[in-house]
């Protein structure tokens, strides 16, 4: 693929209820040393008019206002399809609780400039806490067993010592798309609504012949689930949450897996979720063991939905 000889990139943030965390992002995007990038700041219906606030303090971003919340993957395609119509020769999906160095974008792009048939890059990402960490240096897809694997997760950074190398997937939380693989690929599956979406848009690029790649010399700093991570009578994370990590592993499996693999993937994933259930019924968690159990249902018999294709 050809490199774009002056690259615009669109970035984009989703924001709901999160006002703190994306503002932090946006001060942090200010330092960015790259010549041509806009922010889209998609506000999926937050709560006190957030979206105006967020404008109001950061007047250089376009502002997108969902009149309801369409979930990660729908909030981003909002902002993806504004950044197509605009003409960005690049798109980055970037969580609002996240912070960047400012140089993040530009080892980005460079990667690019490195060859191949490059579709999408990712950063190293680590921890806002505690920035020696790891939290994502790319992923991994077992393929017999219908799993995603995080690279280096929770490791050191002097130990794992990350380099750049090719990925099965990249994450959602940040991740940098030429033009040419949106159009082939199409957008997000909005069916997902969160979680898995990545694993599966990045299947999808794989498939149209585009790779994926890490690039460690780029820093992002991640707070992890910040979105998720509120007080509820059963603990931090809502039973949401394993609801939609449930019922999209299995979304995954049906869309991907065939034969023995699929086979091993239910089963493997079958056993895993019924401990889960298990657990959650020992620790009197019952509001959580009936979202795993509906995630179960749901994902192993919704009708699949494909992802919409733009334009």
């Amino acid at each position: 693929m050809a490199f774009t000889p002056d690259p615009s990139v669109a970035i984009i943030l989703v924001n709901w209820n999160g006002f703190d965390f994306t503002a932090a992002c946006l001060e942090s995007l200010r330092k960015v040393e790259f010549p041509d990038f806009k922010i889209i700041l998609v506000d999926n219906a937050s709560e006190n008019s957030e979206g105006k606030k967020l404008l109001s303090t950061f007047p250089e971003i376009i502002l997108i206002e969902n009149k309801e919340n369409l979930g990660f993957a729908g909030g981003n395609n909002v902002g993806i399809v504004k950044a197509l119509e605009d003409g960005y020769s690049h798109i980055m999906l970037l969580n609002n609780d996240t912070e960047v160095e400012p140089d993040f974008l530009g080892e980005m792009m460079r990667k690019f400039q490195s060859g191949g048939n490059l579709g999408v890059v990712q950063p190293l990402i680590t921890f806002l806490n505690d920035k020696d960490k790891i939290w994502s240096a790319g992923g991994k897809w077992n393929s017999l067993l219908g799993r995603a694997i995080t690279l280096g997760d929770r490791k050191q950074l002097d130990e794992y010592l990350p380099e750049d190398v090719p990925l099965d997937w990249a994450t959602g939380c940040c991740m940098l798309i030429s033009r040419e693989a949106l159009l082939a690929a199409g957008l997000l599956n909005e069916s997902y609504f969160a979680y898995f979406e990545d694993v599966d848009w990045s299947q999808r690029f794989r498939q149209k012949g585009f790779e994926i790649a890490l690039a460690a010399k780029a820093l992002v700093y991640h707070e992890a689930g910040a979105s998720s991570k509120k007080k509820h009578a059963e603990g931090t994370l809502s039973p949401r949450v394993f609801y939609f990590h449930v019922r999209n592993q299995f979304y995954l499996i049906r869309g991907s897996q065939k034969g023995i693999s699929f086979l091993f993937s239910v089963g493997y994933h079958c056993i895993r979720f019924s401990l889960w259930m298990a657990y959650f019924c020992l620790r009197g968690r019952f509001q959580k063991l009936k979202s795993v159990a509906k995630g179960l249902r749901d994902g192993l018999t919704n009708p699949l939905e494909k992802a919409p294709i733009w334009p």
